[in-house]
């Protein structure tokens, strides 16, 4: 999968760059684009510092984390670029408005094309290392349907280890509860590069202790879920209180600087790019009103800051008259009935239309959002 992610950060960083050189030359094309030709090669120094910060093998990385660490390496590899390149002889070759363009397009594309990178992968099966659950609890459960859910994370779940005798040869959301949780040790070859995630959280310090020194400790990878289900994560860090593991919870949302911070390069990257933007809402726009009738946009009520009620907008993706198109559906066909009654949701939906399918995956029906 390194190798994946590789490919898909040098095609990413390649049309950034390519798309940059274009929009430059046709907009003023009074220089010679064969001179970033070899600024190529630089594309090492992008590919290195993305393993510097732990971007290989993109494993157990949030979309925020990953967003960040991207930006960063970018940002610091593009300025000391711009500052080799401008302080020798030929700066005057290169132009700043394609700097600046080629790093705005890498932020961007790099983080896109990963994403598409892992769901290709996760589709054909070559996405994630194997995780060993220790713990067929409702803790372990919740694990084992989060990783099946958010297959980005890289974790495949494939077993269940618990010391409880009734659990042993049973299968637990769909995984077999293989053992006992002394078995871990016997597991560590079979599964390379295998993570154990410890789900016990009414489990005794000193049980998790002796649990950590002999049943996982020949895997490279440990995590510990600690029992704090419907608290925000996005935000922890782990703390050292001299010896004593303490958990640092930051409400960063909560700082003004940061809520303008954040206003400020919402509004500036929505005034930037709006020229791309407008035509793009407009022939999306007309996409949906030819797939199939009905408005083009679809409203929908949510809170907002203060507790005040605003109004969302979207592009349309469903047909018109959808809650009456899914009962009829549920009547005519019993398995989709027992999927929507196990999940609420269905693979295949037969009130989403041809484009709304295409926005949902590329997530372009939020773009009106934008307003």
């Amino acid at each position: 999968m390194i190798g994946a992610f590789l490919l898909s950060d040098i095609l990413a960083l390649f049309f950034a760059g390519l798309a940059s050189v274009w929009i430059r030359y046709v907009f003023d094309g009074q220089f010679e684009p064969e001179v970033y030709w070899r600024l190529v090669p630089y594309l090492g120094v992008f590919l290195a510092t993305f393993g510097l910060v732990g971007l290989y093998p993109g494993i157990l990385i949030s979309p925020p984390d990953e967003l960040k660490k991207v930006t960063q390496s970018c940002s610091v590899v593009f300025l000391a670029l711009a500052g080799v390149v401008f302080m020798s002889k030929r700066g005057e070759m290169y132009s700043r408005g394609i700097f600046l363009m080629a790093w705005l397009g890498a932020v961007v594309l790099v983080p896109w094309f990963r994403s598409l990178t892992r769901r290709v992968a996760h589709r054909r099966c070559w996405w994630g290392y194997p995780a060993v659950i220790f713990g067929a609890g409702r803790t372990g459960e919740m694990v084992a349907g989060t990783l099946r859910k958010r297959y980005r994370l890289g974790l495949r779940p494939v077993l269940f280890l618990d010391d409880d005798p009734a659990k042993i040869g049973t299968v637990v959301s769909g995984l077999a509860v293989d053992g006992p949780l002394e078995k871990g040790k016997d597991l560590v070859r079979e599964y390379d590069n295998g993570v154990a995630i410890v789900a016990l959280p009414g489990a005794s310090s000193e049980r998790l202790l002796k649990l950590l020194e002999k049943a996982v400790s020949g895997f490279r990878r440990v995590v510990l879920v600690p029992d704090m289900f419907g608290m925000s994560s996005l935000w922890i860090s782990a703390f050292d209180f001299g010896g004593i593991l303490g958990l640092d919870l930051r409400q960063k949302l909560l700082d003004p600087r940061r809520q303008l911070i954040k206003r400020i390069m919402e509004l500036g990257l929505i005034i930037l790019f709006l020229p791309l933007l407008v035509p793009l809402v407009g022939v999306l726009a007309l996409l949906v009103k030819l797939d199939s009738r009905g408005p083009v946009f679809f409203r929908h009520t949510r809170i907002g800051v203060g507790g005040r009620e605003i109004m969302i907008w979207k592009f349309r993706t469903m047909v018109r008259n959808a809650d009456q198109a899914l009962a009829e559906c549920l009547e005519r066909n019993p398995e989709m009935r027992r999927e929507w009654k196990d999940n609420h949701k269905l693979a295949c939906d037969p009130r989403i239309t041809r484009v709304g399918r295409v926005l949902r995956n590329t997530s372009l029906d939020e773009l009106p959002q934008l307003w």
